[in-house]
């Protein structure tokens, strides 16, 4: 389906579970770099799961908003 062709609701539940994807990678992205003392590699993987999060809380809203505007939809 094509981006364009997707509802805020729909959009909003793909980008809260790309967001919760990429906090997981993060986390073990984090943790490996932490074990292996590769500070680089820590570092990103605390990037990723701080956007991971701000893709996650964007799904979210969207699905809130998309809620709010059609409140008959199942």
């Amino acid at each position: 389906m094509a981006e364009e062709n997707k509802d805020l609701g729909t959009q909003g539940q793909e980008n809260t579970l790309k967001g919760k994807l990429d906090q997981a990678a993060g986390k073990v992205q984090q943790k490996v770099g932490q074990v292996t003392g590769n500070t680089e590699m820590e570092t990103k993987g605390d990037a990723k799961q701080v956007g991971g999060t701000a893709k996650s809380t964007l799904g979210n809203a969207q699905q809130k908003v998309d809620d709010a505007l059609n409140p008959n939809k199942e």
